[in-house]
């Protein structure tokens, strides 16, 4: 009794066909040869239609979206299929779910199974139970097959012998171990790159950087022809991450640095490939496996900043990469109070730090909030006062890598020179070596050569360029002067040269964290340094309307009372000659004593307010006793009349009834001999 009727042939014969990696349909071209004669087999069999399902060419059976499986299934539920035509249960599903619900459309709408071995109907329960088996096989199959090749890799991975791919900078040499490229300007492409992200601290600056110089890194390209080869390009940024974040760079062998998760979407199985793991998670780590660009300890240090740079993945760990700005412990600072990071506000010049954590969160109020300027000077002196026995050294160094930065880029541009005149000497000699009478195969190869000198003729343009553009050497004057600042750090630190970023890298270079907290208006902060040591600092906080460019109180005391006295530009000249500055240092001047009033509330001098609270000047005092201005100064400075002044250079005041009281009091003029005849001059 043959399983395959009218009602079957009248329909059509899906054939489907799968192959699952892009290798098989390289490599194997018969295993796909034997599935397309699957069509001739069903003509064979009667069917007259016969569609092939050729979509899912390159994707595995083990759960993904395949459209062409979706096809089928649609088909069959649609009874336009007669019969599914496979070369085994393998090419139709390698997932149970896939598998069975072929089978159950299938015996819904009467459609035949059919591969090399056999025909089955799914509503026959032995067919039906063979195809169950076929496809557990099937699965079971798949899931033997990576698990034997996963350990086979994992058992060579162990040995420090598994290299799947090459990064650029080394070669393979047998089919076990790595060593550097012999290629010098490799070497030194990629040490630059570790230079400069010593120096920068931060990759994207770095990418940015290389751009701007215009310094093309080595890529390796791998094809098919070819084989490897390393190509030269401006670099992306992930170029520059991945070269950062590679530990082969420091001689180190890894294994198991990614891994695959599986998600659900639409009723399918996602993978998505390539996510990260950490270091700890590692499969394989061999340290010490090959010559590095790097040590293991640099390594380590650098994935740590790359880390802590990363503020958009919303760790409250990290401390963020150096950025704008004149505020200098952005990303060090610590709520005391709730343990979250201290944010970064600008209003106007100046910058406050401030907690919103609370805020954000749960709707209370802020934590803390204080201006910047008062702690970035408190913690600026405290870690020049720990660096001070650095600096000499510190001024060496930047002698010996003042032009550091152009050297570097020239250097690179001289090996590039230098490769690309050789590629120009190679192409002359190919051009030399063929027969001008052949001018098919000349006149490729002369407008190769011509290519090659374009290539040196620019690269020697970019080299006088910068040449023109390099900076004149340091002179003893300049030598002199930053040896000067090598020793006094804080000439140094205030220099108008030494920017904010500068600073925040000596910062952060010498400090983890940084906690404050408010109590009582006193900011106490506790400074965490790299080496596990910490220190105490109490500030002040300023009050209500208190900012770092307000008078100091004596001095409105004092404008406040000679108000008083004498008019705005008096007032000025006084507080000139006394040396009390602005709130900015600037000098006194007539507008500057009117504002300084009127912000104050205080009110102008006028001319009659001496007589109506009854005081007069140390010069009418003295035309009341009839004596000279130094006379009476004496008698004022001798207690003998009653006068006071608010400062030097400030006009005495006295009381009228205190002069008077000082006049009734006086006594008669005493003879200055002992001889009663003795008479005295009278001086007009």
């Amino acid at each position: 009794m043959t399983k395959i009727t009218a009602n079957h042939v009248d329909r059509a014969a899906f054939v489907y066909i799968r192959q699952s990696t892009a290798d098989q349909l390289l490599n194997n071209p018969e295993s796909r040869r034997r599935q397309y004669g699957l069509a001739d087999r069903a003509r064979q069999l009667g069917w007259t239609t016969v569609e092939v399902i050729d979509d899912d060419l390159g994707r595995s059976g083990g759960g993904i979206n395949r459209p062409g499986f979706e096809r089928l299934l649609a088909a069959i539920c649609e009874s336009r299929v007669g019969a599914v035509f496979a070369i085994e249960a393998s090419r139709l599903a390698r997932n149970g779910r896939d598998w069975h619900t072929l089978i159950e459309f299938c015996g819904l709408v009467g459609t035949v199974i059919v591969d090399e071995d056999g025909i089955y109907d799914p509503r026959h329960p032995n067919d039906r139970l063979l195809l169950g088996m076929k496809g557990t096989m099937s699965e079971l199959e798949l899931s033997l097959f990576r698990q034997r090749s996963h350990e086979a890799l994992k058992q060579k991975a162990r040995r420090g012998a598994l290299f799947l791919g090459v990064a650029a900078g080394y070669v393979r040499i047998g089919h076990d171990r790595i060593e550097k490229d012999p290629d010098q300007r490799v070497q030194d492409a990629l040490r630059l790159v570790f230079t400069k992200f010593t120096e920068l601290q931060s990759v994207r600056q770095v990418h940015v950087w290389l751009r701007d110089e215009g310094i093309p890194l080595p890529v390796a390209c791998h094809k098919a022809a070819a084989g490897r080869s390393i190509a030269w390009r401006l670099p992306l940024y992930n170029t520059v991450h991945n070269i950062l974040t590679n530990p082969v760079y420091a001689g180190a062998y890894a294994f198991g640095r990614t891994t695959s998760k599986v998600s659900v979407e639409d009723g399918r199985k996602r993978v998505n490939r390539g996510v990260r793991r950490p270091m700890a998670e590692w499969d394989v780590l061999l340290k010490d496996q090959h010559e590095g660009y790097i040590s293991w300890s640099e390594f380590e240090r650098n994935q740590q900043v790359i880390a802590d740079n990363a503020t958009a993945k919303g760790s409250a760990a990290v401390r963020g990469a150096v950025r704008r700005g004149e505020l200098l412990l952005a990303g060090l600072l610590r709520c005391g109070h709730c343990g979250r990071k201290l944010y970064v506000g600008y209003g106007g010049k100046a910058g406050r730090y401030y907690c919103q954590g609370a805020l954000v969160n749960h709707g209370t109020e802020r934590c803390i909030s204080f201006g910047g300027l008062r702690a970035d000077h408190a913690v600026g002196s405290e870690v020049l006062r720990v660096l001070k026995p650095l600096g000499i050294n510190a001024a060496v160094k930047a002698l010996a890598a003042q032009t550091s930065e152009t050297s570097a880029a020239q250097r690179q541009l001289d090996m590039a020179l230098q490769q690309a005149r050789f590629a120009a000497a190679y192409a002359r000699r190919q051009y030399d070596a063929v027969d001008p009478d052949n001018r098919l195969v000349a006149s490729e190869l002369e407008r190769r050569w011509n290519e090659a000198l374009q290539v040196v003729h620019r690269l020697e343009g970019e080299i006088a360029a910068l040449e023109a553009r390099k900076p004149a050497p340091v002179g003893e004057k300049e030598r002199r002067l930053l040896m000067q600042l090598g020793a006094d750090l804080e000439l140094a630190w205030s220099h108008p040269a030494a920017t904010a970023a500068t600073r925040k890298r000596i910062l952060r270079a010498a400090l983890h964290e940084i906690v404050a907290r408010i109590e009582g208006g006193v900011i106490e902060m506790v400074l965490h340094w790299q080496g596990g040591d910490h220190t105490a600092l109490k500030l002040r906080m300023n009050g209500v309307g208190k900012h770092r460019w307000t008078v100091p109180e004596d001095t409105l005391s004092l404008i406040r009372e000679l108000a008083r006295l004498m008019p705005d530009q008096q007032i000025a000249r006084l507080l000139n000659r006394a040396g009390k500055p602005t709130g900015r240092g600037n000098g006194w001047t007539k507008a500057r004593v009117c504002s300084f009033r009127s912000h104050h509330g205080i009110a102008v001098y006028r001319a009659n307010e001496w007589a109506e609270r009854g005081e007069i000047t140390l010069q009418a005092a003295a035309q009341i006793v009839d004596v000279s201005v130094m006379t009476a100064l004496r008698m004022v400075r001798r207690g003998i009349i009653k006068g006071r002044q608010l400062c030097r250079g400030a006009p005495w005041v006295i009381k009228t009834e205190d002069l008077a009281a000082c006049r009734e009091q006086k006594a008669p003029r005493h003879s200055l001999t002992p001889n009663s005849a003795q008479q005295s001059f009278q001086f007009q």
